[in-house]
């Protein structure tokens, strides 16, 4: 017993095997998950009142619901949905950060100041209520939750990659280029970019698990994805009804599932986060 209490310490120490691990076990998550989207049966999502509310067992590993839909199904298929819409909406929320840090900080002047504005009010709102206005305002749906996470993620990331292209601005050879008469774009397209390629990829990581959180919370509160869509906000949501009367497994074992794989890819983000650049991406 204490020779796993020593080794697994040895690994929490070791920022590279970590990051290594963590990696292999995202993907192989990600993969399954992906797999399993496509080739689970649509079977489990039809309504069968006479296999409703059974407890987990071999047939059913998870249970099944009211109506008698498979929870394994469900849950597999709400998870694929929410790691779809979380990479969408957190690879769109990186590129606006990428794009208005790099802008603020190469254009100076009224640019910087009003990117500065942008980020200093939308980090002042409060977090979840702009959520719901911006995806209402969306109209709601996938679009809605998209554009809603992507819109409000943004801020923080840009701000960091703000201080990192000001911080290679002063470079000799960011200094020589300009004297040279190279335009921002050509300084932004061969200079600055490939430079902050690492903070791109750790900061898509690291809002990626906040995009999945937070469309789960948006159809948990019925400002999400349609109530007829398998995703895990409407599940937990849906489950709330049943949860008195000892039908523990239709909300715990779906925010368990949710649980570990936002805590996983948190997890991920923050090791290679660290072990990339642990200065500058702690900002």
């Amino acid at each position: 017993m204490k020779t796993v209490i020593v080794t697994y310490k040895t690994i929490l120490r070791n920022k590279r095997l970590t990051t290594i691990l963590s990696i292999i076990l995202c993907i192989l998550v990600f993969a399954g998950l992906s797999i399993a989207g496509f080739t689970i049966s649509e079977k489990g999502l039809r309504t069968d009142l006479e296999e409703r509310n059974l407890s987990p067992d071999a047939c059913h590993i998870f249970g099944t619901d009211w109506l008698g839909r498979d929870m394994l199904t469900r849950i597999v298929k709400g998870l694929n949905l929410s790691l779809k819409i979380g990479l969408i909406a957190a690879g769109i929320s990186t590129m606006i950060a990428v794009m208005l840090g790099l802008c603020s900080a190469l254009f100076g002047g009224m640019v910087d100041f009003v990117i500065i504005w942008m980020i200093d009010l939308f980090m002042s709102l409060p977090h979840l209520v702009f959520l719901v206005l911006i995806s209402f305002a969306a109209g709601g749906g996938a679009k809605g939750v998209v554009i809603g996470v992507a819109v409000t993620h943004w801020p923080a990331l840009a701000r960091v990659i703000r201080a990192e292209v000001l911080q290679l601005m002063n470079t000799e050879y960011i200094q020589i280029a300009s004297k040279l008469g190279q335009s921002n774009t050509g300084i932004m397209t061969h200079h600055l970019l490939p430079h902050i390629v690492p903070q791109f990829l750790v900061g898509m990581i690291l809002l990626f698990p906040h995009a999945i959180l937070h469309e789960a919370g948006l159809s948990f509160i019925g400002m999400g994805l349609s109530p007829h869509t398998p995703a895990i906000g409407i599940i937990l949501s849906e489950s709330m009804r049943h949860l008195s009367t000892g039908y523990w497994w239709l909300a715990v074992i779906p925010g368990a599932c949710l649980l570990f794989m936002v805590k996983l890819f948190d997890i991920l983000g923050e090791n290679i986060r660290d072990w990339v650049n642990p200065k500058i991406l702690r900002g």
